[in-house]
């Protein structure tokens, strides 16, 4: 372990409160885990149940079309984003076809999605079922699962803190875990390398233990808060540099606690076309123009940064010349010391290497509705900053267990369908009630930039963006909340619109209307 990283004073554990608080936490995330998408469904007026057999993906045997509905899963969901007691419910079964295509950025279906609309129902007495159309066909790439990836030449390091890996809104293990393991509880082969500042000798063990228990390859060492942030940064390299050695990685990757990687194995291709013998720094910029000339040209760490080891070698080496109180005042551009400056300054500086762009990795340097992003059928290799808070919410994990059912391009695929409706699969369902009339193929500009937003802020990464129908009438969207990958294999995702969302509204005369008088929930069941 590199000298800096592990520097950190080792302080005497406390009592048992962080061993009691972090098994309290497991515990909930078990609960909620357990009871988050058991859902079943209902329709007030009479109906027809559909009796098609589908095959069940991990199975054998054949079943109908399950169209029950769970009274116990609907108040879960009343419950959890405070729905009103009527709401407007549709539940479809999506079967998709693995065939030897290239993935669509939109794929158009010529079938209606909701068919027969939706059924009203009554959250707390809903009827035993709901209406059930027959599986709506689709065509995929026969992209590779998860469970499959080799992920052993990568080494990721990250800097964080106990307080952020125990708080329920900020934690981010459970998207840990979805890149550093196959998804069934064992490694993928990836290493991490997990510095916890001012963290007591129980709460790194108590976060190795639960980690390891999820499947994760893990070293956690502490970290010491009076060692400059831009600093610690900086000591990550040497540390994962030294770590390396242990086994033979072929590239070093350093991003923050909230980094997300969703298709392990596009990034492992991505990778391979590199030569990884070489000295590389490979990375990508903010896709805010403004923070590129505030802080440079260089790799934003949210997005990650990869080096390969011979290079790591180098900058290592000279980690002390590259951060003396000299370097690290250089580093401040008027936001306090930058680590991701402070690292291109020692690499600039010392080497003649440059950064290599991978702008499949995405900063994500946005605030306000992230929509326009999500839904343009992009297929990112790093997601950054979708926790809230000042930037943008999004729930990458629950959207990427589709690929545990129809591989990793499924992830953010769109299908358009006859009735003018746009599933962004793992983001949203969004329907179109006056027609697509706009080009699908640049990005809805729903979100913008922070501090100035200039209208062009994005344009040199994102390209230009449409004009935002928010507050037109002439969108409305379901956004995903949960999604569990069920016993037999199939997907079950859910997507809930409220209906005082001020987005989907439009004026009259002066005034402004709502779209929708209740909230809606849709489920998508994915079967092959």
């Amino acid at each position: 372990m590199g000298s800096t990283a592990a520097s950190g004073t080792m302080l005497n554990p406390r009592s048992s409160f962080s061993r009691v608080a972090l098994l309290t936490l497991v515990c909930l995330v078990l609960f909620f885990y357990t009871f988050r998408s058991t859902t079943t469904k209902n329709r007030i007026e009479p109906f027809e149940t559909e009796t098609e057999v589908i095959y069940v993906q991990n199975s054998n045997q054949s079943r109908p079309l399950d169209c029950t509905l769970n009274a116990t899963h609907l108040q879960l969901l009343q419950w959890r984003y405070g729905l009103g007691e009527n709401v407007d419910y549709g539940r479809r079964y999506i079967r998709f076809h693995r065939d030897n295509i290239a993935r669509a950025s939109m794929t158009k279906i010529d079938n209606d999605l909701f068919p027969k609309g939706f059924d009203t129902i009554k959250v707390n007495n809903p009827p035993m079922s709901t209406a059930c159309p027959k599986p709506l066909d689709v065509p995929v790439a026969r992209s590779p699962y998860p469970s499959t990836v080799d992920a052993s030449n990568l080494l990721f390091g990250i800097s964080t803190t106990f307080q952020r890996l125990s708080n329920p809104k900020t934690g981010p293990i459970t998207e840990w875990s979805h890149w550093l393991t196959n998804g069934n509880g064992k490694s993928n082969g990836a290493g991490l390398v997990l510095c916890l500042v001012d963290a007591t000798n129980a709460e790194i063990e108590a976060t190795r233990q639960m980690m390891k228990e999820m499947g994760m390859d893990v070293k956690v060492f502490p970290s010491d808060s009076s060692i400059e942030m831009a600093k610690r940064y900086l000591s990550l390299l040497p540390a994962l540099y030294q770590e390396s050695e242990h086994k033979k990685r072929k590239y070093l990757v350093m991003c923050d606690d909230d980094t997300f990687f969703p298709s392990m194995h596009r990034l492992l291709n991505l990778l391979t076309t590199y030569n990884h013998t070489t000295d590389l720094y490979m990375g990508t910029f903010s896709e805010d123009i403004n923070n590129i000339e505030r802080h440079g040209s260089q790799a934003f760490g949210g997005a990650g940064v990869f080096f390969s080891v011979p290079l790591a070698k180098k900058i290592s080496s000279f980690f002390s010349q590259c951060s003396t109180r000299q370097k690290i005042q250089e580093s401040d551009t008027g936001w306090g010391p930058q680590g991701d400056i402070l690292l291109r300054k020692c690499i600039y500086e010392n080497t003649e290497v440059r950064l290599t762009l991978l702008r499949d990795l995405h900063q994500l340097d946005i605030v306000g509705d992230p929509a326009g992003f999500y839904e343009s059928g992009i297929a990112p290799l790093s997601l950054h900053h979708f926790k809230g808070g000042m930037w943008h919410e999004a729930h990458p994990y629950e959207g990427a267990q589709i690929m545990h059912a129809c591989g990793e391009d499924c992830f953010l695929q769109r299908f358009q369908t006859r009735d003018n409706y746009i599933i962004s699969n793992g983001f949203s369902v969004a329907h179109y009630p006056k027609g697509i009339d706009f080009s699908v193929h640049q990005m809805e500009r729903t979100f913008g930039a922070a501090p100035d937003d200039y209208g062009w802020n994005m344009d040199f990464m994102l390209g230009p963006g449409r004009k935002s129908l928010i507050q037109t009438g002439r969108k409305a969207s379901w956004e995903l909340k949960e999604s569990r990958v069920e016993e037999d294999g199939s997907v079950r995702q859910t997507y809930i619109r409220k209906g005082d969302d001020w987005r989907w509204s439009f004026e009259q005369g002066g005034k402004g209307w709502r779209m929708y008088d209740k909230d809606g929930v849709v489920e998508l069941i994915w079967i092959s």
